[in-house]
Formats: C-alpha cells, structure tokens, sequence
C-alpha cells in the first residue's frame, strides 16, 4: 500500500460531500459554520446545481428538510453539506431517502 499525499486526494476529489444529521435546532449549521471558521449562512444550490436564492438554512422548520439539497460556505467551498434540518418530525420515507444517501 503506497503512502497517502492530501495533494493527491484532493486532486482526485474536487469536492467532499458530508451529511449532518440531528435534531432541529440542536446546532447542526452552527457546528458547520465553526468547521468552515464563518459566521454567514452557506449558499444553498438543489441538486442540479441551481443556486436556491429564497431557501435559508437557518428558517428551517421541521419537516421541511432535503437532503438533497448542496450547502456551501463560501470560506471553504470544497466541502458541500447535506443538512438533515431535524429528523425527529421526518417520515420513514425521509429516514430511508437518508440512509440511501
């Protein structure tokens, strides 16, 4: 097994995708904004890569989550999160679509 170079796996992978999961409100994006070192809200884009401009993350509700849904931090655009927004009131389909992802 050859030894692993960032370099290598960073040109390998333009981006890493990471699915936060928890309550609503229990501090998901917060959690987020402190890893990418921000205090603004990311940019949210649908899974086409449309820029979503009325979607805020922080006037979630629950329920309302999509994890398919891209959220990027304009400081460290080489991460997209997946923000579950609380599964807690989430159906058993949602729970499933995740486990999917």
């Amino acid at each position: 097994m050859s030894d692993l170079n960032l370099n290598d796996v960073r040109d390998a992978f333009k981006h890493f995708r990471i699915l936060i999961v928890g309550r609503a409100n229990s501090g998901k994006t917060t959690v987020l904004q402190r890893v990418c070192n921000t205090t603004a809200w990311p940019q949210v884009y649908d899974s086409k890569g449309q820029k979503l401009q009325k979607l805020h993350v922080h006037n979630c509700q629950r329920g309302c989550h999509n994890i398919s849904h891209e959220l990027v931090f304009s400081s460290n655009p080489g991460f997209i999160f997946h923000d579950s927004c609380g599964f807690e009131a989430g159906s058993e389909e949602e729970f499933e679509e995740m486990k999917k992802f």
